[in-house]
């Protein structure tokens, strides 16, 4: 028993490692894309397309793929999920051009998508093998410190990279297909914690299910879907804010404020990704309610701190603007998933989620790709305070009708 508890103690951390390594591929190019204009002549607006392109490849991955680890095993689909990325890898170094960019960041997110559910609940599961009388508090820790830290990482390795070393858009990508491969071989001696069987296939389904008196049920139904809707909207909100920082922030730091160093532009998304994984870990055992409250003013914060910084314009009033509105992101996604996971019954729960997901990633790309298009008739100042003013409107909306109402 102690061999077999040792066993998955020492795969959690190798699991940890190769969640951490594909997440934060998935970031490199974010401070490479002024590097990318130049080589290949796009303009601002494309750079939200081929972000918008990743984000499309994560939905189309979470949705078709991203639940099958529960009977196919999570080793295999972990490990397919990273050459996915390998794979993406080497278009970016051998497709040198617009449409190879588009493509590599379409598979790129298809490889995210299989690697995030996977990771995730192979983390959860492993812990409760090596440590059968602990709670989960562990598991729940890292696992977002390996999302969102990674996340944080690849922006600032591959601005680091880009900035003190050669060949910056070769270097970058070579670095993190070593990583990954190496994380290919740690999975490889992870114990399997799904007892592989068969199941018809189908699509990862959205619902809210809710279980309640046949003579309340009506009534229930009703509520839960707008304290449901109401969670989708705060993850829509949350997830275009992070858009505009994955999608835009290097353009601001290297057109508006006319900084040069791609370490400089790499540092805006690491900001925001590492503040969203340090708010869930230090406030993320509190009720949606309250995380909402702490989340909402300070997204609103962070954007007014942008948008000033943008005008001026000032980098380090832009990051402490991203900062701030990293760690909004982080506390009001967690809540958004736990306020929906409440209304779901724990076989449903994963159905549930899946609806947060598709609302965040479609905040992820819709409002950053208008953003992109308000650049080509406007300013990219202009267009980021409309962008503001927008998100700014639909948090205090949300704010009266999650605290006015008791929604949530």
């Amino acid at each position: 028993m102690q061999t077999s508890n040792t066993r998955h103690a020492r795969g959690f951390w190798l699991i940890a490692f190769a969640f951490t390594t594909g997440m934060a591929f998935s970031t490199i190019p974010t401070p490479l894309y002024s590097l990318y204009q130049r080589r290949d002549g796009f303009s601002t607006a494309m750079i939200t397309v081929i972000f918008a392109c990743y984000a499309v490849g994560v939905l189309i991955s979470l949705f078709l793929a991203g639940h099958v680890s529960d009977w196919l095993g999570r080793r295999r689909l972990l490990i397919c999920g990273l050459l996915v990325e390998v794979v993406a890898a080497l278009m970016f170094l051998r497709w040198e051009s617009l449409s190879g960019l588009l493509a590599a960041r379409v598979i790129c997110g298809v490889g995210v998508g299989l690697i995030t559910a996977t990771a995730t609940a192979h983390l959860g599961e492993l812990n409760s093998a090596a440590r059968p009388e602990a709670e989960s508090t562990r598991a729940d820790l890292v696992g977002t410190a390996a999302n969102l830290g990674g996340l944080s990482l690849g922006p600032l390795t591959a601005g680091a990279l880009a900035q003190f070393a050669v060949d910056p858009l070769q270097l970058p990508y070579w670095v993190f297909i070593v990583a990954m491969l190496l994380a290919v071989l740690g999975v490889l001696a992870v114990p399997e914690t799904v007892n592989r069987h068969h199941r018809p296939y189908r699509p990862q389904r959205i619902s809210v299910p809710v279980t309640a008196p046949q003579g309340q049920r009506k009534y229930a139904l009703i509520t839960a879907r707008r304290q449901y809707f109401d969670a989708a909207a705060v993850a829509f909100t949350a997830f275009a804010l992070m858009g505009l920082f994955t999608g835009l922030a290097s353009s601001f730091v290297s057109g508006t404020m006319h900084q040069t160093s791609h370490l400089m532009a790499g540092l805006p998304s690491f900001l925001v990704f590492f503040c969203a994984a340090a708010a869930q870990i230090i406030l993320g055992r509190r009720p949606p309610a309250r995380l909402f409250a702490i989340g909402l003013p300070l997204l609103v914060g962070g954007l007014l701190l942008t948008t000033v910084a943008v005008w001026i314009p000032d980098l380090a009033l832009f990051l402490c603007g991203g900062a701030v509105a990293g760690a909004a992101v982080g506390l009001m996604f967690k809540g958004a998933m736990a306020a929906a996971a409440a209304l779901a019954a724990p076989e449903a729960r994963g159905e549930t989620a899946a609806g947060i997901f598709l609302a965040a990633y479609i905040g992820l790309t819709v409002p950053v790709v208008l953003v992109g298009v308000a650049t080509r008739l406007v300013s990219l100042p202009s267009a980021m305070t409309g962008f503001a003013v927008v998100v700014a409107l639909v948090c205090v909306a949300l704010g009266f009708r999650l605290f006015a109402t008791e929604h949530v």
